[in-house]
């Protein structure tokens, strides 16, 4: 009765798994489509978008396969327990989301490009689900790296919304937050970087609503 609880119920600091110092386990050093290094150092002139639209094996994919892209990689943001595992993730026990971290030369794709992929890659009105996986690692999250990425996932949420209600969805229950101190992104094991890829006929549950985000009406209108 406690893990389902915790399906449906993001824990409080004091609820949350203790976690360890640092982690357990080793992160690859390269992308297996892309071939740049996973955790850095990053060239200059590049940015950082984290974002979380349920399992996290079809969404790094969605990410890896645009252009101005560099590299990606998954791991586990907006909880509280440090340096989590997936196992303890999935009991709902942390407080994190699934998340995909998405390197990126602006000059090529603008973010706003990763927020439209993002919103139309899965449904932001299911809360901690998304389509038959459960649990509040599936919540659909942004987490931002300036001010500018925040009003920007700000105002896409905003025009997104309406479109939405327009046919027939409920609310955006998307996070958007500063990827700050205070929710830090771990990596996942290394047998979760570039899943699909290794496991072409892996489980993916990704797919989204079916309605187009109009990017830029935002702004347009501002």
């Amino acid at each position: 009765m406690l893990f389902s609880r915790f399906k449906t119920h993001l824990p409080t600091p004091e609820e949350a798994l203790k976690g360890r110092p640092e982690r357990d386990f080793t992160v690859p050093d390269r992308h297996t489509v892309l071939g740049n290094p996973l955790l850095g150092p990053y060239p200059a002139g590049l940015e950082i978008a984290d974002f979380g639209l349920g399992c996290f094996w079809g969404a790094e994919r969605k990410f890896w396969q645009t252009d101005g892209v560099w590299t990606t990689l998954v791991g586990y943001q907006g909880g509280h327990t440090p340096h989590p595992t997936y196992e303890e993730v999935c009991s709902g026990h942390t407080g994190h989301t699934e998340a995909v971290r998405v390197v990126y030369d602006p000059a090529v794709v603008p973010y706003t490009a990763l927020l439209k992929l993002f919103w139309e890659s899965h449904d932001p009105t299911q809360g901690f689900r998304q389509g038959n996986d459960v649990g509040t690692q599936y919540r659909s999250a942004v987490y931002t790296h300036s001010a500018a990425q925040q009003q920007a996932a700000e105002s896409s949420r905003d025009a997104y919304r309406a479109v939405l209600h327009n046919s027939g969805y409920g609310d955006i229950t998307t996070e958007i937050l500063p990827a700050d101190a205070t929710r830090p992104f771990y990596p996942a094991e290394d047998y979760h970087q570039q899943y699909l890829d290794k496991n072409p006929a892996g489980y993916c549950t990704i797919g989204g609503t079916g309605v187009s985000c109009p990017v830029g009406v935002a702004e347009a209108d501002g």
